[in-house]
């Protein structure tokens, strides 16, 4: 999994297993202080398709409606877009998407996967634009796109 740079690993347990995951689930955030952006995906066939938008600042409800998700869909990997600035520098968000991403790799016991996000909430306006969705309809659904975005990146990262 290593073989591109604009991806981490965290995994404090140990419990990555190349062959589990690349035949399961994959639940993929877009990491906001306000909302966070769900999509779940496929390994088999590299599907990604957007969930649901998490809209509450307090962790607690985050991470219960994340416990809610990962019961129903058994992930073997999570994966958090990384929100770098435009020359690839960490930002305050970065750290707290990081701290984020940790937190789900010790609640859940699942790797979870960093990969640069940069662009994904442009590319994800512009994938609703092109759906005829504009404007303020967009803010329901612009987070969850975002991490489907965010996820196929992540599949992209895989055959390169």
């Amino acid at each position: 999994m290593s073989g591109t740079s604009s991806l981490q690993l965290i995994d404090n347990e140990k419990v990555y297993d190349k062959t589990k995951v690349q035949s399961g689930t994959v639940l993929a955030f877009d990491f906001g202080e306000r909302r966070i952006g769900v999509a779940v995906g496929e390994h088999l066939i590299h599907s990604a398709n957007p969930l649901v938008t998490i809209d509450n600042e307090s962790n607690e409800v985050r991470f219960t409606a994340i416990s809610q998700l990962v019961d129903e869909w058994q992930p073997k990997l999570l994966v958090v877009g990384l929100p770098l600035s435009l020359d690839g520098s960490e930002t305050e968000v970065t750290l707290l998407c990081k701290k984020f991403a940790r937190r789900l790799n010790g609640r859940f016991n699942l790797p979870v996967a960093l990969i640069d996000e940069r662009y994904s909430s442009a590319e994800a306006s512009q994938l609703l634009n092109e759906s005829g969705i504009k404007g303020r309809a967009q803010k329901a659904m612009l987070d969850q796109v975002a991490a489907q975005t965010i996820l196929r990146s992540y599949f992209d990262s895989l055959s390169q």
